[in-house]
C-alpha cells in the first residue's frame, strides 16, 4: 500500500509540475493527489507497520500490533492535527493577502511607488531582495513572500518581467528565514525544540545566509532579463492618489509586523495575531471608506457600487482562491507520506547509507554530508520532516553547530525547486510560475547560494 502512495504523490507531483503542458491547473492534481493518499491510508491502515507522531515527532511503538480500530482512531486525529496546521497557515495567508488588498483598495501601493524614484531593473532587484532578506527574519518568510510579491504586482506590471523577481524574492526569503527563530517553521521546530538558541542562531547562520541572499542576486544583475529599465505605465500615475493611502499603507504593514510580537507575548500561533490585525485594518478601512467618496465627485453608478461593497468586501474578492487550495492539497498530500513514517524512514537511511571511508573521517564530515543531502531533500518534498527525523537520529547538545547547519540547509535547500518551500508554494500560485521555468532559470541561482552558504558555515563554525 505505500507503493500505491508513493506513486499517486509522484504522478500529482508531475501533473502539477507538468501544468502548462497537460493544460489543467494544478490545484486539480494536487486536491486529488490529497483525496486519494488519505483514502489508501485509510483503507489500508492494517497494511502499514509505521506512524509518525507529529506532535512528538516521532514513530508511534507498536503500531504493528495495534487493534484495528485504534489505528482508524489515529488516522482521524493525525489528518485532523494536519488540516489543523495547514489551516493555521491557511487562514495566515488569508489574513496576510486581505490586508494587502486593503492596502491596495486604498491605492497603498502608490506610497512606495513614489519612494521607487528609478526604474533600473538591476536596483529593484536589490531593493526586493534586500527587503526579503530582512523581512523573512522579522515576519517570516512566508508572510515576506506574500507582501513582497504583492507589492511587486503593483510596480512591476510586465508579467514576464516579474516572475524573475519573484524567484530571487524565493531566495532571499528563505535566506532570511533560515537565521532567525520565526523566519521559517524548521528553525521555529528547532529552536521550540531547545536545539538552538536565538544568539547562537544569529553567530552561526547571519553570515551564510546573508552570502546566499547576495551571492545569486549579484549573479543575476549580469542576466540579460535585469538590464534596463522596467515598463511605467504612465497612464497609471496620472491617476488621482487616495489622501489615506500613506495611512493604510504604515497601517497594514505595521499590523503584519506586529504578528511576531503578539505571538512572542501570548505564545498563541501566529494566524491569531493576523486575525487581529486584520480586523483593526478593515475597522479603519471602513471608517475611511465612508469619506473616501463624495457624491459630488463621482457618478451616481461609482456611488451606488460603493454603498453596496465595503472594502473588505471587495478586497476578499480579490483573494486567490485557487492557490489557497492548491496550498491545502499539496501540504495535506505531504502529510500522508509523513504519517506513514516514509519521510522519517528516508532521513534515517541517509546516515545509515553512509559508509565511513577509513578511521581519519569523523563524524563531522559525515554528518555534514547528511545534512548537505537533507537540504537537497527539502526542494525535493517537505522539509518539515526532514528536520524532525534529523531530532532523532543525532543526539547532541544544546547549540551544536550541527543543529545550526540544519536550520540553515532545511531553510534555504528548498530554494532550488520551486516547490521545496512554503513561500515558493506561495509564489507559484500567487504568479502562476511554471515549474520547468523556474528549475531552468532560478534552481542554478539557489544552489550556488546554498553551496557557498555551506562553505561559510563550515568556516565560521571553526571560529565560533
Amino acid at each position: 500500500m505505500e507503493a500505491i502512495i508513493i506513486i499517486v504523490f509522484v504522478m500529482g507531483y508531475l501533473a502539477i509540475t507538468l501544468e502548462h503542458n497537460i493544460k489543467l491547473d494544478k490545484l486539480i492534481p494536487a486536491l486529488i493527489m490529497m483525496a486519494v493518499c488519505w483514502a489508501v491510508v485509510s483503507l489500508g491502515i492494517d497494511s502499514f507497520s509505521n506512524w509518525f507522531d507529529s506532535s512528538t515527532h516521532g514513530l508511534v511503538e507498536g503500531f504493528a500490533t495495534m487493534p484495528h480500530d485504534d489505528k482508524l482512531h489515529l488516522v482521524e486525529e493525525t489528518l485532523l492535527h494536519h488540516l489543523g496546521k495547514t489551516s493555521e497557515i491557511l487562514v495566515f495567508l488569508l489574513g496576510a493577502m486581505t490586508i494587502v488588498e486593503i492596502i491596495d483598495y486604498f491605492d497603498g501601493f502608490a506610497t512606495i511607488k513614489s519612494y521607487v524614484n528609478f526604474k533600473s531593473k538591476k536596483k529593484l532587484l536589490w531593493m526586493f531582495a534586500v527587503l526579503a532578506f530582512i523581512l523573512s527574519a522579522i515576519i517570516d518568510n512566508l508572510t515576506a513572500t506574500i507582501v513582497l510579491i504583492s507589492i511587486l504586482q503593483k510596480i512591476v506590471k510586465n508579467r514576464d518581467d516579474r516572475i524573475w523577481f519573484a524567484g530571487l524574492i524565493i531566495i532571499a526569503a528563505n535566506a532570511g528565514g533560515a537565521f532567525s527563530p520565526i523566519g521559517d517553521v524548521t528553525t521555529t521546530m528547532l529552536w521550540i525544540g531547545d536545539k538552538v538558541s536565538t544568539g547562537k542562531l544569529f553567530s552561526y547562520l547571519f553570515i551564510p545566509s546573508l552570502l546566499c541572499m547576495v551571492v545569486p542576486t549579484f549573479i543575476a544583475t549580469f542576466l540579460t532579463a535585469f538590464k534596463g529599465d522596467i515598463a511605467v505605465d504612465e497612464t497609471e500615475d496620472e491617476k488621482p492618489k487616495n489622501k489615506y493611502s500613506a495611512r493604510m499603507l504604515y497601517l497594514g504593514l505595521g499590523s503584519i509586523l506586529f504578528v511576531p510580537f503578539f505571538k512572542t507575548i501570548t505564545h498563541l500561533p501566529p494566524y491569531v495575531g493576523m486575525m487581529l490585525s486584520l480586523a483593526v485594518v478593515a475597522t479603519f478601512a471602513e471608517i475611511y471608506s465612508r469619506s473616501k467618496f463624495s457624491i459630488s465627485s463621482i457618478d451616481s453608478a461609482e456611488s451606488d457600487e460603493n454603498a453596496h461593497h465595503s472594502p473588505v468586501h471587495a478586497s476578499l474578492s480579490k483573494i486567490e482562491m485557487p492557490s489557497i487550495l492548491f496550498f491545502l492539497g499539496i501540504l495535506m498530500a505531504v502529510a500522508a507520506l509523513e504519517s506513514l513514517g516514509i519521510l522519517f524512514n528516508f532521513a534515517d537511511s541517509l546516515k545509515q547509507s553512509i559508509p565511513l571511508i577509513g578511521s581519519e573521517l569523523d563524524g563531522t564530515v559525515v554528518s555534514d554530508f547528511v545534512v548537505i543531502l537533507l537540504g537537497i531533500g527539502s526542494a525535493i518534498i517537505d522539509n518539515v520532516p526532514l528536520v524532525a527525523a534529523s531530532l532523532g537520529m543525532f543526539s547532541e547538545p544544546l547549540d551544536n553547530p550541527l543543529w545550526h547547519f540544519i536550520a540553515f540547509s532545511a531553510g534555504t535547500g528548498g530554494s532550488m525547486l520551486i516547490i521545496g518551500s512554503a513561500a515558493g508554494v506561495v509564489a507559484m500560485g500567487m504568479e502562476k510560475i511554471d515549474f520547468f521555468w523556474y528549475f531552468k532559470k532560478i534552481s542554478w541561482l539557489a544552489l550556488i547560494g546554498f553551496l557557498v552558504g555551506s562553505v561559510a558555515f563550515v568556516v565560521i563554525r571553526s571560529f565560533v
